[in-house]
């Protein structure tokens, strides 16, 4: 019932992303404003079906605002997808006494809270992924501090592009929605991205980059997401077998995008969505996902969040290919 609760639980799931710290110290510390006590179940789904849980008091957050990761760590579990795995889940949180969740994490995670939710438990979302690919929210935690790390890469290479005459390749993480690509070629002045909702030629690429050159231009920058049918390799393969002007380098910035401080706009973003998602529970909602919907936070269904997917706005991809001319 609706201010019933005592006890619940928060954990974060799938890819860690920067302030999901954050939004675990707003859980606890709105709870216990509220009376209510927290346990942190370590490893998201696996730690829930091993019986990981660990009691959370304000003063146990204390210091984990500023740092990135996740201090519950988290996991992927197979597991858990099976209804066997759910009935287990379900047995553990009512060992423990736990009478509502809150899971931080994308897809997947959401997913696992959304089958909770089926089976009569009180669960809220919040959704955390770099990739800013969750339905029902305008940022993710965690977008805004990979953004940066891409941003600040970009700037750093284009130096050492710009003293050699040469082009560099950049790799970002984005296994399935290229937003952080689009995201840094826009904001990092590349000429060309490549990315998994958008069709991109090679002939295109090589096209794009000599006219770059006979421009004038000092250097040249692609941003490719790692999800995109065309590959990194391939990319310098072909431009270093076709006459483009600029030598070609390439740059892997892998799970260093995952990494780091979370920002002041993530900081913000997960203490508000963590607060948000406790009062939600605590006042008897259940099966839905805070998002941030224009200034305010507000809900969307976990089933909605879950059934759609968010893709990046053709918009963004027609003014990264007019702002590279």
């Amino acid at each position: 019932m609706a201010g019933s609760m005592r006890r619940i639980a928060v954990m974060t799931s799938g890819g860690d992303s920067p302030g999901m710290n954050p939004a675990i110290r707003a859980v606890v510390r709105s709870a216990a404003a509220a009376g209510v006590e927290v346990f942190g179940i370590r490893q998201a789904f696996s730690g829930l079906l091993a019986g990981d849980f660990e009691r959370l008091s304000p003063r146990d957050v204390s210091g984990i605002i500023q740092r990135g990761g996740t201090i519950l760590q988290t996991a992927r579990n197979v597991e858990f997808r099976t209804p066997q795995g759910q009935a287990r889940g379900m047995r553990r949180l009512n060992e423990h006494g736990i009478e509502g969740l809150i899971v931080i994490g994308g897809d997947g995670s959401l997913r696992g809270a959304l089958a909770l939710h089926k089976l009569g438990f009180p669960v809220v979302g919040a959704p955390g992924s770099i990739d800013n690919d969750i339905y029902g929210t305008n940022m993710c935690i965690g977008v805004d501090t990979a953004l940066n790390t891409i941003i600040d890469a970009i700037d750093k290479l284009r130096d050492t592009a710009s003293s050699h005459e040469r082009c560099f390749l950049l790799e970002v993480m984005g296994r399935n929605c290229g937003y952080l690509a689009t995201m840094g070629g826009i904001l990092g002045g590349a000429e060309f991205i490549v990315i998994p909702e958008h069709e991109t030629q090679l002939e295109d690429i090589g096209k794009t980059l000599h006219e770059a050159y006979l421009k004038g231009k000092s250097h040249a920058m692609g941003i490719i997401a790692e999800g995109a049918s065309l590959k990194i390799n391939d990319i310098a393969t072909f431009l270093e077998q076709h006459e483009i002007g600029f030598e070609v380098r390439m740059t892997v910035l892998g799970h260093v995008v995952r990494g780091g401080k979370p920002s002041a706009f993530d900081r913000l973003l997960a203490t508000r969505m963590g607060v948000k998602a406790t009062q939600l529970l605590l006042a008897g909602e259940t099966g839905v996902m805070v998002g941030l919907h224009g200034r305010e936070i507000g809900t969307v269904s976990l089933e909605e969040a879950t059934s759609n997917q968010r893709d990046v706005s053709s918009e963004y991809i027609e003014m990264a290919e007019m702002l590279a001319k």
